[in-house]
């Protein structure tokens, strides 16, 4: 797996800032829990993390028990919250001397956006906005802290067949969920050009790894060959995207905690494009092999559907800007990377089968209860 860089610092002008009290918004969902375990295995990370998360249907604290279980009230400390109740966040901020905020919590799936974006625009723009008033009005004119913002790249739209989405693109969002990411990705600018909070803003490329929600489109097909159940593609296939390993996510976040510089954005790639279709494809063959079969023999569930409205044909991102001035590199290769995902949906029936038989909410029911809730 990917290497771990030590130390919590963020550079700006030259000056360290150590970050010791880490609020992780959406912890429990796919890249925040990832990001939450990236912490911990650096033996060097002596701070503490406040997971935030509403459990909404993505998020899945059981996907972070084992961290529970060993850092639980010492230096992991999970609030089961809503990020758009103000009053409550800033306690938050108030109760664990809060000086650090990476803000992955978003409602995230394009699909889902198209036929019910009201929950986009409450979580993503009033979330965010609550956030950014929270820490305004905890931190007032402290320069030692740092608000750092995870979006997208679909804020960008959609490239032709050349040229790459660069930090300095202009925004041109094309789903409910895109336009919901940019909005926020505006509302942090402002506030630091307002307010002077200490922002930085990141833009990534599809990610992929453990722990992702199977409704996401590699974590969908590995378990529908697992069913032998077809393998819906949209439109002719050809839609490319650029593939980001997880980890390697992670190690770029932490990087910009490290030393990003207040007031920049940067751009996170895995400089990998697919076609949606040659990806599947892929898949299909990697499947094969694991099961023991004909390498096309799960190519014929391969099912062409109707095409997403406002689907956009290509997104690649150049990551030069991170690379040059923070140092970061990709460490995990997607013929690597996507072995050890494919391997992990395999070997993690249990987990699997919480999230398709629904049991992880009744777990979650269990355990949390419908109301908001604090560590215990």
């Amino acid at each position: 797996m990917a290497g771990f860089i030590g130390g919590v610092f963020s550079r700006d002008k030259g000056r360290m800032r150590t970050l010791q009290n880490i609020i992780v918004t959406g912890g429990a969902g796919f890249i925040g829990s990832n990001f939450i375990r990236f912490l911990f295995r650096n033996k060097d990370f002596k701070g503490m993390i406040v997971n935030v998360d509403k459990l909404t249907y993505a998020g899945n604290p059981l996907n972070l028990v084992d961290i529970e279980e060993v850092y639980g009230n010492k230096r992991y400390f999970f609030e089961k919250m809503d990020i758009c109740n103000h009053a409550k966040i800033k306690e938050l901020f108030k109760k664990y001397s809060v000086d650090g905020v990476v803000h992955f919590a978003a409602e995230s799936h394009v699909d889902r956006s198209i036929f019910g974006p009201g929950d986009f625009i409450n979580t993503n723009i009033l979330g965010t906005f609550n956030l950014l008033e929270a820490a305004r009005e905890v931190w007032k004119d402290r320069n030692d802290v740092l608000f750092h913002h995870v979006s997208t790249d679909e804020v960008f739209g959609s490239l032709g067949k050349d040229g790459f989405f660069y930090e300095t693109t202009a925004y041109d969002p094309r789903s409910p969920y895109a336009a919901s990411k940019a909005s926020s990705d505006h509302l942090v600018n402002a506030y630091r050009h307002t307010y002077g909070l200490p922002c930085t803003v990141s833009n990534c490329s599809n990610n992929y790894g453990p722990y992702q929600f199977p409704e996401k489109m590699m974590p969908l097909m590995i378990l529908n060959m697992m069913d032998e159940k077809r393998l819906p593609v949209y439109g002719d296939g050809k839609n490319i995207r650029d593939w980001l390993f997880v980890e390697d996510h992670c190690s770029a976040v932490w990087l910009i905690l490290k030393k990003g510089s207040v007031g920049e954005t940067y751009n996170i790639g895995g400089e990998n494009e697919w076609q949606n279709i040659e990806l599947v494809e892929l898949m299909c063959e990697k499947m094969a092999q694991i099961k023991g079969k004909d390498k096309d023999y799960f190519k014929k569930l391969i099912t062409f559907v109707k095409d997403r409205p406002g689907h956009d044909r290509r997104y690649a991102i150049n990551c030069d800007k991170i690379k040059r001035d923070l140092g970061w590199r990709q460490e995990v290769g997607f013929d690597r990377g996507i072995d050890f995902t494919m391997h992990w949906y395999i070997n993690n029936k249990e987990w699997v089968e919480s999230i398709k038989s629904g049991d992880y909410r009744k777990w979650i029911e269990l355990n949390y209860g419908g109301r908001e809730r604090t560590s215990r």
